[in-house]
């Protein structure tokens, strides 16, 4: 499910959510009369929700995606009850005379300090939202049974998961973030925000790894490495990053920078009932599943080669993972997620480029600067490589990888021809793709 925060939401978005089979929480207003900068919507709400709202309804109702419609986030308005109740049951007044079939909610803000659960105002919705603070919103719920609970916004932390998986009454989470976003930075130079489960490129974070051991029906099993933050700066609540520090402490690799003798702490994440850590052909022992969701861990003297996680379910292996030590980066290996590319504007093909020893083991410690060619029917719609310290720019053909990789989007510029992409560095042998343009489907 996506929550859309926190304004009316694109209708192509929804119609992509139509047709992908998401259900989503379709919220229209990020504050009511109280502002949060001086130039937002609170200089005009009250001239203008009620418009706004039904015409946002009527515009959206018949998405089938739609499954809960949000009358606010983190609203300001709140511990003025008198207020914040006469809004919020006129908002919810316009959702059902325009949407009768659709629940309303709200992603409350600090109830427990403006008491929204026991002056009345959480009760003049269909479904509670809160947003973090899970113990609060589990405490609603005892008081009052009848209340149907929802989390709004929460964090990727354990402690947020346990909430939700061990209370049935506990509807689900929407996470703060799903894919990394601009904006929102820590701190310069920073100039985006690394809360996803996914970052810019799509590609997992190690959150996300271990969310899928979580919800995951399909055995999977990863191994990372922990090493201490390398600043003394704050952590975010729930993040594995450090605000002043450019890379993650969690690495699913094992190139580690240090290459004395050093321990390293290793962190697996796997649903399966067992897993077997094997370091060059030498058992480390195994770890049956902990009921509490974390993680097995190991303390293992780092040695270069081959670790090999093992996950079984009754005796048979069911999944497996292998990380081998990266050599000298040697060259760039090019892989594509389709070969056959429309000249229709919807349509691109994702390029990811990554830079691998002379044994094909991505380097994560490689930073080289790529630069993407490209001859026949196509053009480069943009490059990126998710790292949020980097200032370079989405257009134009050159990219330094991040962690090994980089990622250039292509598009057709003609209805049929042969296209060759070509990315190289500096020292590194090229590598090289072929697509094809065809023609868009109206075309055909």
């Amino acid at each position: 499910a996506l929550r859309t925060a926190h304004n009316p939401p694109s209708p192509l978005f929804l119609d992509l959510a139509d047709r992908m089979g998401f259900l989503v929480m379709d919220e229209f207003f990020d504050c009511w009369t109280v502002g949060k900068n001086p130039y937002d919507y609170h200089l005009y709400f009250r001239d203008w929700y009620k418009i706004d709202a039904r015409d946002s309804i009527r515009r959206d109702r018949n998405h089938p995606s739609i499954i809960l419609w949000s009358a606010g986030n983190e609203i300001h308005d709140t511990p003025n009850v008198p207020l914040a109740r006469e809004i919020l049951a006129s908002l919810v007044r316009i959702f059902h005379e325009n949407d009768p079939g659709r629940p309303v909610t709200q992603a409350l803000f600090r109830p427990n300090a403006s008491h929204d659960y026991d002056n009345g105002l959480a009760d003049l919705l269909d479904v509670v939202g809160q947003n973090y603070r899970e113990n609060e919103i589990l405490a609603a719920h005892a008081q009052k049974p009848s209340r149907k609970i929802i989390g709004t916004e929460n964090g990727q932390d354990r402690r947020a998961w346990l909430a939700l998986r061990d209370n049935a009454p506990y509807s689900g989470q929407f996470l703060w973030s799903g894919v990394d976003y601009l904006g929102e930075a820590h701190q310069w130079p920073y100039i985006g925000h690394d809360s996803g489960l996914l970052d810019r490129t799509d590609y997992p974070h190690i959150r996300g790894m271990e969310r899928q051991s979580w919800w995951s029906t399909r055995p999977m099993v990863k191994v990372v490495r922990q090493i201490a933050p390398t600043s003394a700066g704050p952590i975010d609540p729930g993040e594995d990053t450090d605000p002043k520090a450019p890379r993650e402490t969690l690495f699913n690799d094992w190139t580690p920078a240090e290459t004395a003798p050093h321990d390293e702490n290793l962190k697996v994440y796997s649903n399966a009932e067992k897993v077997e850590l094997v370091l060059n052909g030498k058992s480390l022992g195994s770890q049956g599943l902990h009921p509490d969701a974390s993680p097995r861990t190991w303390k293992v003297a780092y040695a270069p080669g081959t670790l090999k996680a093992i996950a079984t379910n009754h005796g048979q292996v069911v999944a497996t993972e292998e990380l081998r030590t990266a050599g000298a980066p040697a060259r760039i290996v090019l892989r594509t997620d389709h070969p056959r590319v429309s000249s229709d504007w919807e349509d691109v093909s994702y390029i990811t480029a990554t830079i691998v020893d002379a044994n094909g083991t991505i380097d994560p410690n490689a930073t080289n600067e790529l630069t993407f060619d490209i001859k026949g029917s196509a053009a480069i719609a943009g490059v990126d490589n998710a790292d949020n310290t980097s200032h370079e720019s989405f257009q134009g053909n050159q990219r330094a990888a991040c962690r090994g990789r980089a990622v250039a989007i292509v598009r057709a510029t003609a209805a049929t021809g042969h296209i060759t992409f070509t990315a190289s560095a500096p020292g590194l042998a090229s590598g090289s793709i072929a697509l094809e343009a065809v023609p868009a489907a109206h075309e055909q």
